[in-house]
C-alpha cells in the first residue's frame, strides 16, 4: 500500500501563507491554487516540471478561499474573506477581473459553476448560499437569481451535481443539504442528517447517484440517491427522491477531514485531513450497491508538514492528484491502484 501513492513534485505555491484550495482546468492542463497571501496562482507544465504562468493579485483584500474554473475552462471565479466573490476571463495566458459579486454579508467560503455554466453558487458565513447567472444584455455580467437560508450556521462548501442542475451545500450546522429549481425559485429538497460536528466538503461520484461528505467528526459518509417507487422500498416524499447514508468510514482519519475528491475517472476517493496526510479508498470489488464496503488502498502520512486543506484529481489523466496545505505548498502525487486488490 505504501508505493501506491507517489509524489511526483512539490512546489512553494503561496509561501509564509496558507495554501487553502486547488481547482484543475477541465482539459486538464492548468491548476489554479488559492492562498492566504491573497493571490491565485496558475500553474502549467514545462517539461517535467509544474510552474506558476500566472499570478492574479489585484483581486482581493483577504485570503482567497476557494476558486472554480467555468465548464468551458474560459472563466475563473474566486471566493474570498473580503465577502466577495472575482469572475477572471482567461485571454491566452492572461487573467482579468471582469466583475465582482457582492451581497454576502461576511466571507465567502466556497464558489462552483453548474455543469451548464448558466449559474454559478456562491456561499458564506452569514449563513447563505448565492445563485447568480449571467444576464442576457451585458456580457461578464451577472445577477442574483435566489438566495438560499436553509443552514443555522456559516456554510462551508457547494458543489454541483455532475450532470444535472442539483446543488448541494455543507455546513458548521452539521447537515448536508441538496436544492433543486422549482417553479421560479430554488428550494431545499433534501437534508442530510449523520454527522456529528461541521461539514466541510462534499463529492459527486461519477455518476451523481452518490455523495461523498467528510467531517470534523473524522468521518466520511456516503449518500445514496433513491428515486421515487425505488426496488428498495426506500421511502421518498412526493417526487424528491430520498438521499440516505449507505457507508460510513470511520476510524481511519485521526483529526478533522478537510476535503474529500471522487475521481470521476476511476471512482477512487481522496481525502485531506488535519494530521497532514492523504488517504485514497476504493469500493471494493462486488460488494453490495446498498451497502458498499470501502478499502483504505494509500494513506501518505506526512503528505505535507501541516493540514492537508484540499486534494483534487485531474479530470482527464487518472491517477494524478495534487493536494495543498497549510505549509503553503502544492504536491502533485501519482496513485496506483494496489496490485492484489
Amino acid at each position: 500500500m505504501k508505493d501506491s501513492l507517489v509524489l511526483r513534485s512539490r512546489v512553494p505555491a503561496h509561501p509564509d501563507s496558507r495554501c487553502w484550495f486547488l481547482a484543475w482546468n477541465p482539459t486538464g492542463a492548468l491548476l489554479a491554487s488559492c492562498g492566504g497571501d491573497r493571490k491565485i496562482r496558475i500553474w502549467g507544465t514545462e517539461g517535467n516540471s509544474w510552474v506558476c504562468k500566472s499570478v492574479l493579485s489585484e483581486g482581493h483584500q483577504r485570503t482567497v478561499r476557494k476558486v472554480a474554473w467555468s465548464p468551458c475552462g474560459n472563466y475563473l471565479a474566486s471566493a474570498s474573506f473580503d465577502a466577495v466573490t472575482c469572475i477572471w476571463k482567461k485571454n491566452q495566458d492572461d487573467f482579468e477581473c471582469v466583475t465582482t459579486l457582492e451581497g454576502h454579508e461576511n466571507e465567502v467560503k466556497s464558489v462552483a459553476w453548474a455543469p451548464s455554466g448558466n449559474l454559478l453558487a456562491t456561499c458564506s458565513r452569514d449563513k447563505r448560499s448565492a445563485l447568480f447567472s449571467p444576464t442576457v444584455d451585458e456580457e461578464d455580467e451577472y445577477e442574483c437569481v435566489s438566495v438560499l437560508n436553509s443552514h443555522t450556521q456559516d456554510v462551508k462548501h457547494v458543489v454541483w451535481h455532475p450532470t444535472q442542475e442539483l446543488l448541494a451545500s455543507a455546513s458548521y450546522d452539521d447537515t448536508v443539504k441538496l436544492y433543486q429549481e422549482e417553479g421560479d425559485d430554488w428550494v431545499c429538497c433534501a437534508t442530510l442528517e449523520g454527522h456529528e460536528s461541521t461539514v466541510w466538503s462534499l463529492a459527486f461520484d461519477p455518476s451523481g447517484q452518490r455523495l461523498a461528505s467528510c467531517s470534523d467528526d473524522r468521518t466520511v459518509r456516503i449518500w445514496r440517491q433513491y428515486l421515487p417507487g425505488n426496488e428498495q422500498g426506500v421511502a421518498c416524499s412526493g417526487s424528491d427522491p430520498s438521499w440516505k447514508c449507505i457507508c460510513t468510514l470511520s476510524g481511519f482519519h485521526t483529526r478533522t477531514i478537510y476535503d474529500v475528491a471522487w475521481c470521476q475517472l476511476t471512482g477512487a476517493l481522496a481525502t485531506a485531513c488535519g494530521d497532514d496526510a492523504i488517504r485514497v479508498f476504493e469500493e471494493d470489488p462486488g460488494s453490495d450497491p446498498q451497502q458498499p464496503t470501502f478499502s483504505l488502498t494509500a494513506h501518505m502520512r506526512q503528505a505535507h508538514s501541516q493540514d492537508v486543506n484540499c486534494v483534487a484529481w485531474n479530470p482527464k489523466e487518472p491517477g494524478l492528484l495534487a493536494s495543498c496545505s497549510d505549509d503553503g505548498e502544492v504536491a502533485f502525487w501519482e496513485y496506483h491502484h494496489p496490485a492484489g486488490l
